[in-house]
């Protein structure tokens, strides 16, 4: 659910309810409400968290599990160095 998903990624970015509202112009109480599904976000709210989260509004909502890194700017070497650490991390080979 969308609670579990903004939580999840909250976590990982370490950051309070109270640091995720800061960034994203809502309430503590409001994030609050997200993560314990009493609330779903607005779809312009929707659209605010998932470009903070590098990710999509499908993602948020569960109907799509890929992942993205924003990318634009690197030049060709520096993304071929992105890509390598990725595939090491994730153990496939290149």
């Amino acid at each position: 659910m969308f609670g579990d998903m903004i939580r999840g990624l909250q976590t990982a970015h370490s950051l309070s309810q109270v640091q995720l509202a800061g960034k994203l112009g809502v309430s503590k109480q409001t994030v609050s409400n997200w993560e314990n599904n009493n609330i779903l976000p607005s779809i312009d709210m929707l659209v605010k968290t998932a470009e903070f989260f590098s990710v999509s509004a499908d993602y948020l909502l569960e109907l799509d599990s890929r992942r993205y890194i924003e990318v634009t700017g690197l030049t060709d070497a520096q993304l071929a160095h992105v890509q390598q650490i990725i595939c090491d991390i994730s153990g496939g080979l290149k």
